[in-house]
């Protein structure tokens, strides 16, 4: 497969131990679970999300930009955006359900994580009923009432302290640790395909070789016969 040749060839232009960290990591990318960030603005949260995101494994966060412009600090991120696909919603006046709309055609159930009538703890939350896409909301006020009454199901952190929310990162922390420390242990089947995979290790080397572009072209110039 051409793909596979591509990825051989550009292997050589980064060092040894970064190519089997790369080999090694994406054994361990998901996209049984996502995040999904509705208007979150401060740079210092958004960016310990990222990073969270790719501390454990989650590949895809889905950012929706109705009021508030996503904003990264470097600091904070340490380059962890670099390794995570991004998908930014910010086209329409409330990109909400543009959002819950693509993300359920592709199976997910929308888990709001915001107390609810309807909520659980989230101990209880049953990870073998299918993927899930966990909602967070801004700083200031939570998740928007849009995102509140669409979702599918509702998931809260106990707390036993007289403050009543945790920070926005500190609360995708403890879900996303919980959540995929039980998926792992599992007999789901959580793992990338095999072509994700190839892609996503493609992403990751294009994003390491500052030259990738240019090494590319004369690569595909010099295989077209099995493209």
């Amino acid at each position: 497969m051409l793909t596979d040749k591509l990825i051989e060839y550009l292997e050589g232009f980064v060092t040894e131990e970064r190519a089997r960290l790369f080999n090694t990591i994406v054994e361990k990318r998901t996209r049984y679970i996502t995040v999904v960030l509705e208007d979150i603005y401060q740079s210092q949260n958004a960016s310990a999300v990222l990073r969270t995101c790719d501390c454990f494994g989650i590949q895809d966060v889905h950012i929706i930009e109705n009021s508030n412009e996503y904003t990264l600090n470097p600091d904070v991120s340490l380059g962890s955006d670099k390794w995570l696909n991004m998908y930014r919603y910010n086209t329409m006046e409330n990109n909400t359900m543009a959002v819950y709309k693509k993300l359920r055609e592709q199976g997910y159930r929308i888990i709001a994580t915001s107390p609810h009538t309807n909520d659980i703890l989230l101990d209880d939350f049953d990870i073998g009923r299918g993927k899930a896409a966990f909602v967070f909301g801004t700083e200031l006020r939570g998740l928007s009432d849009v995102a509140i009454e669409n979702a599918d199901e509702y998931v809260k952190i106990p707390m036993y302290g007289f403050t009543e929310s945790f920070n926005i990162s500190v609360s995708a922390a403890i879900i996303l640790s919980q959540i995929t420390s039980s998926l792992y242990k599992s007999d789901i089947e959580w793992l990338l395909s095999g072509q994700e995979k190839l892609d996503l290790k493609l992403k990751w080397l294009r994003e390491s070789i500052k030259s990738s572009e240019q090494l590319e072209r004369q690569f595909l110039s010099r295989n077209k016969s099995e493209e």
